[in-house]
């Protein structure tokens, strides 16, 4: 039987060696529309597509993951990432580059609700610490590999960097999968730690099948809110390296701030998580959400002038974003239940890919059409804000309750 300590520090090494799809991938954009003269609009829907794959599949792979544990769907994610990821080395088309690209998004998607699974059922009495430990893998994995990334693309080529990080990330989360499983919660089966009595955090007895979940108009909330939080991130995420080149920042300090807001982005996963433990989701959440909104005004304010205040603003920017993935699992387990976490976070998580439209190409669309990126920069600031707001005003609300709305044919199919 494999401790849920050995489980959370396998769930941490995937979640690394997933983290570079995503948050390395702004530093291949550069050397790759210098050599293709690709639009980088073009090359950005890739981003795009690749946050959608790896968002929108996972309803159904969440569920299929509850009910046949999470070993064998992160087996099959290493040879997906390390296929889709490595390929991306051969690409000579646009759209050869969306298919391998959304093919690494499809297995990241396995790792990620796996992954969080395990904070999410294995650790009700420390869900927020031990979400952050797991998101953190995700949100700083990538931090490790910078400068590996930026040698290999100098000394050598872009091509290879994928091909090689490709293929060790692949192989890396296929030897973590083996030590991944479910808990029970059958009738007379050893059980988890409980989690003890907090009045600062609100939880639900009861364990909410997806389909409950989505007859209350809680979750609903909730997604709008994650919607409103990932834009302004993703959209960061994708454009730190063109902004950098089209703002003068040198390419040392693009590293540097690269690293350093990879450092800050899984650092502030884990100390929001710890945070709500103490002082509760919904106020937890107000706080970071405010800071976020003013954290993306100051990099366009600001970060435009210098390498310093570039790499500040960034590292603000993302340690005020990160805990976004700590904290709506969290709230998710405590108001729904943990029996079903994995599908009733995979519904959840597909806010990102919707985010990932906004932030990702139509963010880099509208910069082009109006030769200005205030905009995407004013409008991802005040959806924050608005989030900021909505996890006040759930402070003040009652607990979702399974008979507080009757079952529609549509959501009756996923209880």
């Amino acid at each position: 039987m494999t401790s849920r300590w050995v489980q959370l520090v396998a769930s941490v090494v995937a979640m690394v060696m997933i983290a570079n799809l995503q948050y390395a991938w702004t530093m291949f954009v550069r050397p790759m529309q210098e050599a293709t003269g690709w639009r980088l609009s073009d090359i950005q829907w890739g981003f795009t597509l690749f946050i959608i794959f790896e968002t929108w599949i996972m309803p159904v792979e969440g569920w299929l993951i509850d009910r046949m544990g999470p070993r064998i769907f992160l087996s099959i994610a290493g040879v997906l990432c390390g296929i889709g990821w490595s390929s991306l080395a051969y690409v000579t088309s646009i759209p050869q580059l969306y298919v391998f690209y959304s093919i690494a998004g499809i297995g990241a998607a396995f790792v990620y609700s796996g992954s969080i699974a395990t904070a999410l059922k294995w650790f009700p009495d420390k869900r927020g610490l031990a979400s952050g430990l797991i998101a953190a893998g995700f949100g700083a994995g990538s931090a490790l590999f910078i400068p590996v990334i930026r040698y290999l693309i100098d000394e050598q080529s872009y091509q290879q960097a994928f091909l090689w990080t490709g293929i060790a990330q692949g192989l890396i989360i296929i030897v973590a999968a083996q030590f991944l499983r479910h808990p029970s919660f059958e009738p007379g089966a050893v059980k988890v730690v409980k989690a003890a009595p907090n009045p600062r955090i609100r939880q639900n007895t009861e364990h909410f099948t997806t389909g409950e979940m989505l007859r209350t108009p809680h979750f609903y909330a909730l997604y709008a809110m994650f919607v409103m939080m990932v834009t302004g991130g993703l959209m960061v995420t994708a454009q730190a390296g063109p902004l950098a080149g089209e703002w003068n920042i040198s390419l040392s300090w693009l590293t540097m701030a690269l690293a350093l807001d990879r450092i800050a982005n899984g650092g502030g996963r884990i100390f929001w998580g710890w945070v709500s433990d103490k002082i509760g989701r919904e106020v937890t959440m107000a706080i970071a959400f405010g800071l976020q909104a003013a954290s993306l005004v100051s990099v366009f304010l600001l970060g435009q002038f210098s390498g310093l205040l570039f790499t500040i603003t960034l590292v603000l920017t993302f340690f005020t974003w990160g805990e976004i993935y700590t904290l709506f699992p969290s709230i998710l387990g405590d108001w729904f239940g943990a029996r079903h976490a994995t599908s009733n976070y995979s519904f959840l998580y597909s806010a990102k890919g919707v985010a990932a439209i906004l932030g990702g190409g139509l963010a880099v669309s509208t910069a082009e059409r109006f030769g200005s990126w205030s905009a995407p920069f004013y409008g991802s600031a005040m959806l924050a804000l608005t989030a900021a707001l909505m996890a006040l005003g759930l402070r003040v609300t009652s607990l979702p309750r399974k008979e507080a709305a009757a079952p529609s044919p549509a959501a009756a199919v996923l209880d």
